[in-house]
């Protein structure tokens, strides 16, 4: 791979990279565009959802398969390699001087939204917050690209705009990428950002007392799925949107100014069940949520009542639901507790901090206008999740 320009032995001919280029650079999108409350929207007959099996984290691997792979590679030993993939944590860290570290990540997926630049915000959101769950700051950003060879090269042009859009907010400069011929598109980045190693959020230092704050609402999973099938209200399409390409850029600025910051994940395609059983398996904690505190989307128990279930929510349950069980006098209903296994795209923060730090952080996300809540706590016991 080459930096500064979209490479690959499979990659799209570079008069069309070139030609995509040259429309983002220029915002050459003439005749084929119109005006939307997101931005320049293209003008196409193919909605980007009904391209793809599934949209967006909802696409992933299942969690349980992906770990049977991980478990069975060697972890390795490098004394400069902080964080690795064999804590399933949001990113890796890895140490380049005494006071400075990178971070890095992957994150690309498929559609679950129908207009491009949209779509490109989404993703790169959604592959910034993994730097940002750490506690650090990104810094440079590789495209991700898998495109039909005959696509429309404007549908692409406008999601690599819509991705700038969201990385010139982040202030993380873009410096090339990599592109392949496939027939379903895929989009993302490749992040790397800096870090102080010293003050590294990670999945596996929750404690006994702390207090569980989740700053986003649940339901893009079963939103999108509704929309896909044609099934969403507007209103819930366009709060979800407004969801998912919100960074969490404030939350961790905010997070990083705290003391008792004890564990930090974001919740995205595991859902709020599957991170949490990282964070509590990997803390050796009981995570306790109380169900009803969960902040969620508009419409999100409506498309599931609609019958909105991605597969991805399925495979979260067989992942997840082995450690997680009800509280005695709990009387959980079926939409609430599937709702808590929904993969979340581009999803908040879920932050286990000191009992007595939880206050003022809570009246801090608050006062950014970040819809952030205390969803529960964290208990001594055998490591799982309890719903109460």
């Amino acid at each position: 791979m080459k930096t500064g320009r979209i490479t690959g032995t499979q990659a799209l001919p570079s008069a069309h990279c070139t030609a995509i280029y040259n429309r983002i650079l220029h915002g050459a999108v003439g005749a084929l565009a119109r005006e939307t409350e997101y931005g320049i929207a293209i003008l196409i007959k193919m909605r980007l959802t009904q391209q793809v099996k599934a949209g967006g984290c909802a696409s992933k691997l299942a969690p349980g398969s992906l770990r049977g792979v991980l478990d069975r590679l060697p972890v390795p030993s490098d004394p400069n390699l902080l964080v690795g993939f064999d804590t399933s944590d949001d990113a890796g860290v890895y140490r380049i001087g005494p006071d400075l570290a990178l971070v890095q990540t992957i994150d690309f997926f498929t559609p679950m939204v129908d207009d491009p630049f949209t779509f490109g915000q989404i993703a790169a959101a959604n592959a910034l917050s993994d730097v940002y769950a750490m506690g650090g700051h990104p810094l440079t950003a590789l495209c991700v690209v898998c495109f039909p060879q005959d696509g429309d090269l404007d549908v692409l042009g406008e999601t690599m705009r819509g991705g700038q859009a969201k990385l010139a907010e982040a202030e993380c400069t873009i410096v090339g990428g990599h592109s392949v011929r496939d027939e379903e598109m895929k989009f993302g980045y490749a992040v790397t950002g800096l870090i102080d190693p010293d003050r590294v959020f990670t999945n596996s230092g929750a404690q006994s007392g702390d207090t569980l704050i989740l700053t986003k609402p649940l339901g893009t999973g079963v939103i999108t799925t509704a929309l896909k099938q044609d099934k969403a209200q507007e209103q819930w399409a366009k709060g979800a949107v407004r969801s998912m390409t919100a960074l969490n850029k404030t939350a961790a600025e905010i997070l990083c100014r705290r003391q008792g910051i004890h564990a930090v994940t974001d919740v995205t395609g595991f859902g709020l069940m599957g991170h949490g059983r990282e964070m509590a398996m990997g803390s050796g904690v009981i995570l306790e949520i109380e169900v009803e505190k969960v902040p969620r989307l508009e419409g999100a128990l409506e498309a599931i009542a609609l019958g909105a279930i991605p597969a991805g929510l399925r495979a979260n349950r067989e992942f997840a639901e082995c450690i997680v069980s009800d509280a005695p006098s709990s009387r959980i209903a079926a939409d609430l507790r599937a709702l808590m296994y929904d993969p979340q795209t581009s999803g908040g923060l879920l932050i286990s901090v000191a009992p007595e730090s939880a206050a003022d952080l809570l009246a801090s996300l608050l006062e950014a206008a970040l819809p952030a809540a205390i969803v529960g706590r964290v208990r001594a016991g055998k490591p799982g999740i309890v719903l109460a």
